[in-house]
């Protein structure tokens, strides 16, 4: 499992976002709108009816291209009716989004995740509209088009071409039948389950779709397809939504064609469609300046609205406006008083009409027996804006409010210079006070990236953004930013904004990023952040906390730097900066003097390489002829002299290729037929791949993929259509393999990390160690001079700089970077953090073991004379003194602080500032630790396949992340937590601070925010078999900190809500429905119950709840958070139940054990590496207590089926992998360890059995032979009462092990055998082993009172030799017989082998009597086999002692032969309690202390609890 935390860095410039597509969410109030840059953004709908607020929340990111539409799915799983969903449960909708890439995403709006990443097939096309089926929304209508090379071959510039509408008229008489493809996509796989159309379409290109149902049944659904001149085209879909799929099969290639020729009069009256909606069986055609109703089933128009004359059209300057779009409104009430018997009649609906303006009416429409009426309802006034400016608007319906969603631009030679605004109006407004029954609607709220709790994007580029309150407060760190409530305006100040042109005001072109990078540096921390702007200007902005952690060490690299160096300002660019790169220099042939160089691409045409050392221009390059888009690095394992060159991407369709060390181009890719806009470098095979996508809109047309030779500059192949994705991707996994970042992008780039495809767990290739130093990168390069302004300053420190850089080098060069740096879009760079990474012990063992190998100190010694020379020192012997510095103590020390100050530097980033003010401060003065205080910072999360999650800068959309995302809150907390706990470990002095910060995020952080949303169980146990043991530990801990408050809704009883209702009702501020959740859910789910919570017992109903619950796996959002899989989800689920019902049994339903045992006990037999351990710990913990009521019966099969596994386990660990091979050994060990001792002790008699049926079932040199006798010790040591009615089996299975006519078991087993036979002497008193251990005596502890023995054997030949009787003392057999010779008593106490081996003597504290036998040693002895019971030589009474224990069954000899007290005792026992009841009680009270020690040749010394009792001489 991954755990990665992200913390997002914006850049203070403010953020433009053209919209192209919105969505809504009714419950909880959200709104999605979708960027013309493929960004998302979050915004949430608080506040009450008369003052609404609407805040954006976060930034979602998992889309490189525009975003093509949004819409509202519900991707949920139903177990029980084969997949589909029979309804909606409020809280399950999710956004469902695709860009016009192919890309498809399901964000969902509970946890704020992008939950499944998925790119469509190439045969589809670029999607174009979303719509949920209306019978299932489950599943989405996707429709796909080929879209014409105007509107898209530049994604940076996806306005519309005023005019191009009429061009298109003219153009479609000469092109070929417009292509188009409609499929059914399932929500929660975003897999094509059925392909309804695939080909050439019977009407003009695609324009709209929509999913409507049939006029004679509603089940009959069609997708009806509209182009821009009002031709319809229905599609029917069939039922069934899992044939074709995305193969093709069963293509619907033929449809009915709806042939409307009387739209043709309409359209020379309305001109082009500019919008369509549907309304059951009518639609409205929403041309320019008119709307047009008609019937679905005929196409018959029933009314026109016309705007010619209406202030829509036309303003009081003569200015010629029209129609944007149209849609009807939802819940109108006075639609359900009227009822009509005609299905084609309009009873009354509400239908709103806008302009291009943003100018509205809504009207109020009906048509009733063949009259058609409509009457304005209200008005919403125009957008008031510069004439200049330009405008995009679009409505959409939030409950009872309108939202109008408007974008601006001001910057015409800037197409991508667009400010978002929401604004929110009043649904059904009342006729004024002068009667005017059309009135003008008065803003209510508004909402933008500017106005809310982002106070502004205060720039920290010494920008002022205007209208904003943002409060710059000066505090004893740095400067703080302070946002005020004060900063939202009042509804009066809304109703005025429609007149301030101020509200549109944009900050500078020169402070707007257009590009944007971090730069890694080689201590795995970031180095900086690098801005370009479109003025063309170019701003690197160091990270200088780790720096500093460094510098207080006195070890720093920079000690003697200025401060003001950690900024820098390159200029030279005329246009926009578009891309950026960094690389350091590799080659020992570099003839110039820099090492560290800035590689940028502008408008202006340019390529420019910046020396960041000294912040100099090196050289200008002019091998492009328009704009230069991307800039490409070489990939790891590139030779010389490829490793420090780089490929350059331009408009004018070509590919260049430049090296750095000639400062020259080198070779030149050009004829691609356009803009190659996904380019890929494979250094391994010497070979680019350049995917020009073609957006032609003709059936013929496909995407070309041009695959070049580096070292030639041949052209090599050519593929086109599917072929060329397919081996595209080929290219992409090969350099993702190499790539250290788990990238296909290679060092430090400014592209996208959303651009290209990603391959989760890229495993590390062990021969890219091997050829490491071939294309080093600045991402594995040793950094030396890291911001040395000249090359005077490098000896600076020299010793203790030379230290650093080196340690640091071997000392992190592992296989992951534990901080990946990415930018999604421009201005915002994010750092993820890796907790294994961060968490993984092997820092000083991989450094302390690379220090001996040879390949690796030749490896260094090459990097040395290339890069190193002032800094890496070699002996004379040519051995590395690196390895020299790790042995010695300083080395070790130098290693725990730099792994020391990484971790402090993520905790400065991770770490949630403002909430706790006396936590900071501890931080802050106890553990020096440095805030980001020069950046703003913003806390997220990573979804599937690299998506992100980014809450946009202020505290309160944090909290409102945290308050809705319990994955989101597991993550945080886990990673805190285990940070604090690894910084204690590295350091003792560290525990307070660390204390203090791990419990804040273990338990304050609920009593900070009450409406915090506990961590979810199900992720937190996927973590309790992490590799770390910190990470172990946090998630237990933060698992058990949150049961109560988290315990799933199936599985709440009512004691739970009960207790959590007082704290439900002390925050009088949890408002929204998030708040209790899962008690609110587990409530309901009570109440819906068959049976009363109080009543004992769980009805079947709330049964059957409790199995779905385990078997569910669709509902898991924290799976994609972690790189989890549906079979993840259900085993989570398992344990998950099985903890609670074993810590929390009075929170859970009563069956909640007998429900979920048996699915973990086949958990623990999966041998699945993630969860089996953890179930086994689980089993065996509660088997005592919980369990064994439940499975009594089936413990015995469960130690067989445990003993199998093992014998599979041993048999293939010879053939397994390494890997699988130490899974299959660390669950054997839990199974050995805790759960065989568990089941052995919960049922001793089943488990005896099945041991002993070992013997003989399985081969003699078996490995379970061993684990038997390892279970046995472990059964003697921690139940051993328990175990004493059956000592006399464990003990001849002990000895059937060590059978000499055995041999084979008897090597195998002879050591662990001796070993458990010791240890029950040890234990048991009544077990005696000689001196010698050549004889063996057993004793019956517990037994009758006339059929007492002691079995005598011989340990050579492992045979029983003689049996002793213990029944009675001879000659009183009568006396002490009593009332039943069948009593079960205890017998022998202790027993004792003389020094010489002859003589045994026994002490039963029944009757205070020690006994003596005379066992001889002549060869006869052994010979003989005479089992006969062997009377006693002597008998010897004992009196009672002194604080003698009251549970002896005599006080003296005379009270047991006169019985008079006795008897009666037990007659009344026995008539009070059964035989099993005394039994027990006989076990319980059993002394085991007792010890007898000689002392001479003839007397023996009893012992209790290390008490002399007495000496008696024999």
């Amino acid at each position: 499992m991954k755990c990665r935390s992200v913390a997002c860095i914006w850049s203070g410039a403010p953020l433009y976002h053209r919209i192209t597509s919105a969505a809504v969410l009714a419950t909880p109030p959200t709104l999605y709108t979708g960027g013309s840059d493929g960004s998302i953004v979050w915004w949430n709908l608080s506040g009450t009816d008369s003052d609404p607020e609407i805040k954006p929340i976060a930034l979602l990111c998992g889309h490189a291209a525009p975003i093509a539409d949004l819409g509202i799915c519900f991707p949920v799983v139903d177990n029980s009716s084969n997949m589909k969903v029979k309804s909606m449960p409020a809280g399950h909708g999710a956004l469902i989004s695709a860009c016009t890439d192919g890309v498809l995403c399901t964000w969902s709006r509970e946890s704020g995740h992008c939950r499944r990443r998925r790119k469509m097939p190439p045969w589809v096309g670029s999607p174009s509209m979303i719509r949920a089926l209306p019978t299932n929304p489950r599943y989405v209508c996707i429709a796909c088009s080929f879209m014409d090379a105007v509107h898209l071959f530049d994604q940076h510039s996806v306005d519309l071409v005023e005019g191009s509408e009429a061009s298109m008229d003219r153009e479609s008489q000469h092109r070929k039948p417009p292509k188009c493809t409609v499929v059914i996509v399932d929500s929660y796989s975003l897999t094509i389950v059925q392909t309804v159309f695939h080909g050439n379409l019977s009407i003009g290109p695609l324009k709209f779709m929509d999913v409507i149902l049939s006029p004679e049944n509603c089940e009959v659904q069609s997708a009806l397809l509209v182009d821009l001149y009002g031709k319809l085209q229905s599609v029917p879909i069939p039922k069934d939504p899992t044939l074709g799929g995305e193969s093709g099969v069963g293509l619907n290639k033929g449809s009915s064609h709806l042939d409307m020729t009387i739209w043709e009069d309409g359209l020379s009256e309305g001109g082009l469609v500019v919008s369509i909606a549907t309304r059951g069986q009518f639609f409205v055609l929403v041309y320019r300046t008119c709307c047009i109703f008609r019937l679905l089933a005929s196409g018959t128009a029933i009314g026109k609205i016309s705007f010619v004359d209406n202030h829509l059209c036309f303003e009081d300057d003569s200015t010629h406006l029209h129609i944007m779009g149209g849609m009807f409104l939802e819940g109108n009430d006075a639609s359900t008083m009227l009822i009509s018997e005609d299905p084609c009649d309009i009873v009354e609906e509400n239908f709103i009409v806008w302009n291009d303006r943003g100018s509205a009416l809504v009207y109020s429409v009906s048509y009733l027996h063949g009259l058609f009426k409509f009457q304005p309802l209200c008005e919403i006034p125009a957008v008031s804006c510069p004439r200049d400016a330009r405008l995009s608007i679009s409505f959409i319906q939030l409950n009872h409010y309108l939202l109008r969603i408007e974008s601006i631009c001001f910057h015409t030679e800037e197409p991508l210079l667009w400010k978002p605004l929401v604004t929110i109006w009043p649904l059904y407004q009342q006729p004024d006070d002068n009667g005017n029954s059309c009135p003008r609607c008065k803003m209510v709220g508004r909402g933008g990236l500017f106005i809310d709790s982002v106070g502004g994007f205060a720039s920290f580029h010494k920008s002022e953004v205007h209208g904003d309150d943002v409060g710059i407060e000066p505090t004893g760190r740095e400067t703080k930013l302070t946002y005020q409530r004060s900063s939202i305006p009042s509804p009066e100040k809304f109703n005025n904004f429609c007149r301030d042109d101020e509200k549109y005001s944009f900050v500078e072109k020169e402070q707007v990023v257009s590009s944007s990078m971090v730069i890694s540096g080689n201590f795995h921390t970031p180095y900086a952040v690098v801005y370009g702007f479109y003025s063309g200007e170019i701003e690197v902005v160091r990270f200088d906390t780790f720096f500093h952690l460094l510098e207080s060490h006195g070890k720093s690299p920079r000690a003697e730097v200025d401060s003001h160096a950690s900024k820098q300002h390159l200029n030279g660019h005329t246009g926009a900066v578009l891309c950026l790169a960094a690389h350091r220099m590799v080659s020992n042939f570099n003839r110039w003097n820099f090492n560290h160089v800035l590689i940028s691409g502008s408008m202006d045409c340019t390529i420019r390489v910046w020396d960041l050392d000294t912040s100099n221009l090196i050289t200008v390059m002019h091998q492009h002829v328009a704009p230069v888009r991307q800039i490409i690095l070489c990939p790891p394992r590139t030779d010389h002299p490829w490793s420090d060159c780089f490929l350059s991407v331009g408009e004018d369709f070509c590919v260049a290729f430049a090296s750095l060390e000639t400062l020259r181009v080198e070779r030149m890719f050009p004829g691609h037929p356009s803009y190659p806009g996904k380019v890929v470098w494979d250094g391994a095979r010497g070979y680019i791949a350049c995917l020009c996508r073609n957006y032609s809109g003709t059936s013929d047309s496909v995407d070309i993929l041009f695959i070049w030779d580096m070292k030639t500059g041949v052209r090599e192949r050519v593929l086109r259509g599917t072929a060329s994705h397919s081996m595209f991707d080929h290219f992409c996994k090969g350099v993702n393999i190499n790539s250290i970042s788990d990238s296909v992008l290679n060092g430090n780039t400014s592209a996208s990390s959303l651009l290209l495809p990603v391959t989760e767990d890229a495993s590390f290739s062990q021969s890219h160690v091997k050829h490491s130093g071939k294309g080093i990168t600045l991402s594995n390069m040793i950094m030396t001079n890291i911001s040395e302004p000249s090359t005077s300053q490098a000896h600076v420190s020299e010793v203790s700089s030379m230290k650093v850089v080196s340690t640091s080098s071997s000392v992190f060069q592992g296989n992951k970077h534990p901080i990946k740096c990415s930018c999604p879009f421009p201005g915002i760079a994010t750092l993820i953090f890796d907790l294994a990474s961060l968490m993984s012990h092997s820092l000083k063992h991989e450094f302390i073991g690379n220090v001996g190998d040879k390949q690796e100190n030749t490896h260094m010694k090459k990097l040395g004379t290339e890069t190193l020379k002032p800094h890496h020192m070699t002996a004379d012997d040519g051995s590395d003194l690196n390895g020299t510095l790790a042995n010695t103590i300083e080395g070790h020390d130098l290693i725990s602080s730099l792994e020391r100050y990484l971790l402090q530097f993520s905790l400065s980033f991770l770490h949630l500032w403002d909430v706790d003010s006396e936590l900071d401060k501890l931080l802050v003065t106890d553990m020096k630790l440095e805030g980001p205080w020069k950046f703003i910072v913003t806390p997220g999360f990573q979804g599937d396949r690299g998506s992100l999650t980014l809450t946009f800068p202020g505290l309160s959309a944090s909290l409102e992340l945290l308050k809705s995302s319990s994955e989101f809150c597991a993550l945080k907390s886990l990673t805190m937590v285990s940070l604090a706990q690894r910084m204690v470990s590295l350091s003792h002095s560290n525990s307070a601070w660390c204390s203090a910060l791990a419990a804040f995020y273990t338990r304050h952080f609920a009593e900070k925010i009450p409406d915090l949303k506990p961590p979810s169980l199900q992720l937190l146990v996927s973590f309790w078999q992490d590799e770390s043991e910190h990470v172990r530990m946090a998630a237990r801990s933060l698992f058990h900190c949150a049961a109560a408050r988290a315990i799933p809704p199936p599985l709440c009883s009512q004691k739970a809500i009960d207790h959590v209702k007082p704290m439900i009702t002390t925050n009088s501020k949890r408002a929204n429905e998030d708040g209790s959740s899962n008690i609110e859910n587990a409530s309901r789910d009570g109440r819906d119950s068959d049976t009363p919570p109080e009543m004992p017992g769980v009805s079947q109903v709330e049964e059957c709840k409790i199995l779905a619950w385990l078997e569910s796996f669709g509902e898991q959002d924290w799976i994609s958070c972690v790189g989890g899989t549906s079979q993840d989800a259900m085993t989570s689920h398992i344990i998950v139940a099985a903890a609670l019902a074993i810590w929390y049994p009075s929170l859970v339903k009563q069956n909640l054990a007998k429900l979920t045992v048996h699915p973990l006990m086949k958990l623990v037999m999966a041998t699945n590496e993630k969860y089996s351990s953890t179930a086994a710990e689980l089993l065996a913990e509660g088997m005592e207590s919980t369990w064994k009521e439940c499975i009594g019966s089936e413990i015995p099969r469960l130690v067989g089926d445990i003993f199998f596994q093992i014998e599979c386990v041993s048999g293939s660990s010879g053939n397994a992998a390494a890997q699988n091979h130490a899974v299959l050994v660390n669950i054997r060990e839990t199974l050995v360890g805790l759960l065989l001792p568990s089941l052995a002790m919960a049922d001793i008699p089943g488990f005896l059995t099945v041991i002993d049926s070992q013997i003989w079932s399985t081969a003699s040199d078996s490995p379970v032979h061993i684990v038997s006798l390892m279970t046995l010790i472990r059964v003697v040591r921690g139940s051993p009462r328990n175990l004493i009615q059956f000592l006399d089996k464990v003990v001849n299975f002990i000895l059937q092990t060590m059978d000499p006519g055995n041999s084979a078991m008897r090597r195998t087993c002879l050591q662990s055998s001796m070993t458990a036979l010791k240890e029950v002497v040890r234990v048991f008193p009544m077990v005696a082993l000689n001196d010698s251990s050549t004889r063996l005596a057993v004793g019956d502890a517990i037994g009758e009172i006339n059929n007492a023995s002691i079995r005598i054997y011989d340990m050579q030949s492992v045979t029983k030799i003689k049996v002793l009787d213990a029944s009675a003392p001879p000659g009183l057999p009568s006396l002490l017989s009593g009332p039943s010779e069948t009593t079960v008593m205890t017998a022998i106490s202790a027993l004792s082998f003389s020094p010489d081996g002859e003589g045994l003597v026994a002490f039963s504290e029944h009757g205070l009597m020690i006994r003596w036998w005379s066992l001889g040693s002549a060869w006869w002895e052994k010979l003989s086999r005479n089992h006969v019971p062997a009377q006693c030589t002597k008998l010897i009474f004992v009196p009672p002692w002194e604080g003698m224990s009251p549970n002896s069954s005599r006080s003296s000899v005379m009270a047991t032969i006169l019985g008079h007290d006795g008897q009666a005792n037990s007659q009344e026992n026995a008539k009070g309690s059964g035989d099993m009841d005394c039994l027990k009680a006989l076990i319980h009270n059993l002394d085991l202390s007792y010890q007898l020690e000689w002392i001479g040749q003839r007397k023996v010394l009893i012992k209790s609890h290390g008490r002399e009792l007495g000496t008696f001489q024999l």
